[in-house]
C-alpha cells in the first residue's frame, strides 16, 4: 500500500517533469496509518457533514493526498495523476479546495495549512457545545494535520500553535515529518529547534519521536493521540525523504525535482515494485479501497442524526442551514431593518462605531457568526452584547461565548478564520489595524483563492488616526487590498453605507469581504438612494436645483471619511455658481462588478471628475479621472485635524481642486 503511493509520486511528477516527490515517497507508512485505519471519510460524499478533516499542510507534497484520495476511492480517476500539474486538471501543482473532491483547504504557503486545521478543529468544537445534546453526539469528528520542516519554520506555525493549546483542542492531531532536509539541503545549520520541547511549552501533547516508515508504530501514536481530552497533540514521526530511491533518499534533490527516468528504474527494483507508470495491481486498490468502509460509517451517523432529529427537530434544522451556509428565512428582513434604523437615526459616529451598531443588530439573529479581534477589541469594536467573550474550563469545555480574543497574531486570525469558514456552519469575522493587514494579507489572499466567507475588520484605516503616526496610518493598503482578486474591500462612509457593507458581506458566501473603517467621527450624508449603495457606488448627492443629469458640471468621486469633504466642496463650489456631482464609491470592487449602463449613470461621459481619498493616488486613475487629492508620501505624528490640514484634505483644497480642473478643459 505505500508503495503504491510511491510509484504514483513519482511516476506523476516524472510526467509532468515538475513537483515534489520526497515527501509522498517519506511519508508513505504516514498515510497507510491515517487513511487506512482511523480516517473517518466517505469518498462517495466528501462533504458529509462528521467526517474527519484532513489537512497536507506542506502542501507541495501534493502527490500524496492525490494518491490517497485516488487509492481510497475518491472522484479523481488515474487520468487525473497523468494530468498533474497541467492545465485545468484535478491535479494542481499544490491542492486546491475548490477543484479536487477530497481537499479541504487550498495549501501552498506553508504554515497556512496547520493554522487552516486550528480553524477546523475549533468550528468542530464550537458546532459540538451548541449542537450536541445528551445521548446525540451528532458533531465528533478529529482534524488531523501533515505539515514538515518548512511549516514550523513559518511563524505563523508559532501563533496557531499557541492558540490550540489556549483552546483545548484535543481533537488536532498534526503528524510531523520530520525529515531534517529542505531545498536547501540539511536544515540543521538553520533549524536547531527542539520541536518536542517547543510544543510542550505551549502545552501540546507530544508523541514521539516514532519511526514514520513503521505503520504499527504511527498507528499506535494516532491511537494515543485521540485518547487527549484537553490538549492538541503533536506526533513526530523520523522520516527519510524519497525514500526507496537508491541515490535521492535524504537528499535535497529528492525535494523539489523529477528522479529522473533511470533513478525511478532503480527506486522500483529497489522497492519490488514491477509494474508499468501508473498501474496498481487489482489487489493494491482493494485493500485501499475505502468505498464501503465510507458508506458504512455515514450511514450509521444518519441513523443517529435521524434519531437526532426527532428528539431535537428545531436544533438539526438549524444545524443544517448553518452547514449548508444559507442565511436565515428572515436575512433579508433583519438587515431591511438595520439599514432602516441606520438611515433613520443619521448618527454621526466613526464607521468602526457604526460596524459595532451593524454588528449588534446581525450577531442577535445569526448564531453562526463567530467574532474576534487581534488584541484591539476596544479598538475594533468587533465585540457586542450578543457575543460574550470565548472561554475553556480547565477540561477544556467551552462556554457560550463567540468573541475570540486572539492576541497579537494578526496572520493567525486570518488562517484561523478561513479554517473556521471551510469547516462550516459559521461564519468568521476578526478585526485588527488596517496598517496590519500586511501581517495577513496572503491568508486574506487565500481566501479570496478559496472563496471562503471570511470577514475582515479593518479599523484606523488612515492618517486620521492622527498621533501614532506613520507606522500605523495606513496609505497604500486599502488600494493594494482592491486588486486583491475576488476580495470586496468596503470603505463606508456613514452608518448607512457601513450597515449595507456588512448586509453585502453576509450575503456573499462566495467571497470574502473587508472593511476598512474609520477611527474619527463621520457626518451623517443624507441619501434618497440607499438600494444603491449596496451596487459599490452611488450619485450621493446631485447639485442643489439639478433635476436632470446634464446639470453638473463635474464629478466628485469620494470614498469613506472623504465623502465628508466632497460634500463641504460641494457646498463651496455651489456658493461660486459650480455645479457638482457628488458620487460615494464605498467599494470599488463591487462597483466595477455592475453593468455599463449602471457605471455610465454614475459616472457620466463628458464630465470631468476629480476622486478623493486619504491614499495613494494611482488606484484612481483608472475612472478616467482629471485629477486626485491623494497621499503619496507616509504620514506625520499629529493630531488628526493638523494633518488633514497639512496634507490637502479640505473642502477648500478639494474645491480648488475641481476648479483648477474645469479652467483646464
Amino acid at each position: 500500500m505505500a508503495h503504491a503511493i510511491r510509484a504514483l509520486a513519482m511516476d506523476a511528477v516524472q510526467a509532468a517533469n515538475s513537483g515534489h516527490p520526497g515527501a509522498p515517497m517519506g511519508m508513505a507508512e504516514i498515510g497507510v496509518a491515517l487513511w487506512a485505519r482511523h480516517l473517518k471519510h466517505n469518498p462517495a460524499n466528501p462533504h458529509w457533514a462528521d467526517r474527519d478533516r484532513f489537512v497536507l499542510s506542506n502542501g507541495h507534497g501534493s502527490m500524496l493526498i492525490y494518491a490517497l484520495l485516488h487509492l481510497t476511492g475518491y472522484e479523481l480517476p488515474i487520468e487525473e495523476l497523468k494530468a498533474f500539474r497541467q492545465l485545468h486538471s484535478k491535479t494542481p501543482g499544490h491542492p486546491e479546495v475548490s477543484i479536487t473532491a477530497g481537499v479541504e483547504t487550498t495549501t501552498g504557503p506553508l504554515g497556512q495549512g496547520i493554522t487552516n486545521a486550528v480553524g477546523l478543529a475549533l468550528a468542530e468544537k464550537l458546532l459540538a457545545r451548541d449542537f450536541n445534546r445528551d445521548g446525540h453526539q451528532i458533531v465528533d469528528h478529529h482534524t488531523y494535520a501533515f505539515l514538515g520542516d518548512g511549516c514550523l519554520m513559518e511563524g505563523i506555525s508559532h501563533e496557531a500553535a499557541a492558540l490550540a493549546a489556549s483552546w483545548k483542542l484535543n481533537k488536532l492531531i498534526a503528524i510531523y515529518d520530520d525529515n531534517g532536509i529542505s531545498i536547501d539541503g540539511q536544515v540543521a545549520p538553520w533549524f536547531g529547534d527542539d520541536t518536542a520541547k517547543r510544543f510542550q511549552a505551549y502545552g501540546w501533547n507530544v508523541i514521539g519521536p516514532v519511526d514514520g516508515h513503521d505503520v504499527d508504530a504511527v498507528d499506535d501514536a494516532i491511537g494515543k493521540a485521540k485518547q487527549s481530552t484537553d490538549k492538541p497533540t503533536l506526533v513526530i514521526a523520523k522520516t527519510h525523504i524519497g525514500k526507496g530511491s537508491p541515490n535521492r533518499a535524504n537528499t535535497s534533490k529528492a525535494h523539489g525535482e523529477p528522479l529522473g527516468a533511470e533513478e525511478i528504474k532503480l527506486t522500483r527494483e529497489a522497492l519490488g515494485w514491477t509494474h508499468e507508470p501508473f498501474v496498481i495491481p487489482a489487489e493494491v486498490y482493494a485493500a485501499w479501497d475505502h468505498k464501503s468502509t465510507g458508506d458504512r460509517v455515514e450511514s450509521e451517523w444518519d441513523v443517529r442524526f435521524d434519531a437526532y432529529a426527532e428528539a431535537h427537530p428545531e436544533l438539526a434544522a438549524e444545524f443544517q442551514r448553518r452547514m449548508a451556509g444559507v442565511l436565515p428565512a428572515d436575512f433579508a428582513q433583519i438587515a431591511v431593518d438595520a439599514v432602516v434604523k441606520a438611515h433613520a437615526d443619521a448618527a454621526t459616529v466613526a464607521s468602526r462605531k457604526a460596524s459595532q451598531i451593524a454588528l449588534e443588530a446581525f450577531t442577535a439573529k445569526l448564531p453562526e457568526m463567530l467574532g474576534g479581534s487581534a488584541d484591539l477589541t476596544g479598538s475594533n469594536l468587533t465585540n457586542t452584547s450578543s457575543t460574550p467573550n470565548l472561554r475553556f474550563d480547565a477540561a477544556g469545555k467551552p462556554n457560550d461565548g463567540r468573541h475570540i480574543n486572539y492576541g497579537v497574531r494578526e496572520f493567525g486570525m486570518a488562517a484561523i478564520m478561513n479554517g473556521i469558514a471551510l469547516h462550516g456552519g459559521f461564519i468568521p469575522y476578526g478585526g485588527t489595524f488596517l496598517t496590519f493587514s500586511d501581517y495577513s494579507r496572503n491568508a486574506i489572499r487565500m481566501a479570496a483563492l478559496m472563496k471562503t466567507r471570511v470577514i475582515h475588520v479593518m479599523t484606523h484605516d488612515s492618517i486620521g488616526l492622527g498621533e501614532d503616526g506613520p507606522t500605523h496610518q495606513s496609505v497604500e493598503h486599502v488600494a493594494s487590498l482592491r486588486l486583491i482578486p475576488g476580495l470586496d474591500v468596503w470603505r463606508p462612509a456613514d452608518t448607512t453605507e457601513t450597515v449595507v457593507a456588512w448586509t453585502m458581506a453576509l450575503g456573499n458566501a462566495q467571497r470574502p469581504s473587508l472593511l476598512a473603517l474609520s477611527r474619527q467621527n463621520l457626518a451623517y450624508s443624507p441619501k434618497t438612494n440607499v438600494d444603491e449603495i449596496a451596487k459599490g457606488a452611488y450619485v450621493l448627492s446631485e447639485p442643489a436645483g439639478s433635476k436632470g443629469k446634464g446639470k453638473a458640471k463635474a464629478v466628485i468621486i469620494a470614498t469613506g471619511s472623504e465623502v465628508q469633504l466632497a460634500m463641504a466642496a460641494q457646498k463651496l463650489l455651489a456658493d461660486e455658481g459650480i455645479k457638482v456631482r457628488v458620487v460615494s464609491m464605498p467599494s470599488t470592487n463591487v462597483f466595477d462588478r455592475q453593468d455599463k449602463d449602471y457605471k455610465k449613470a454614475v459616472l457620466p461621459k463628458g464630465l470631468p471628475r476629480v476622486a478623493v481619498e486619504m491614499g495613494v493616488s494611482d488606484f484612481w486613475w483608472k475612472y478616467g479621472v482629471d485629477a486626485v487629492v491623494g497621499i503619496d508620501t507616509f504620514g506625520e505624528s499629529a493630531p488628526a485635524g493638523v494633518l488633514f490640514k497639512h496634507f490637502g484634505f479640505t473642502p477648500e483644497n478639494v474645491a480648488a481642486t475641481v476648479k483648477a480642473v474645469l479652467k483646464k478643459k
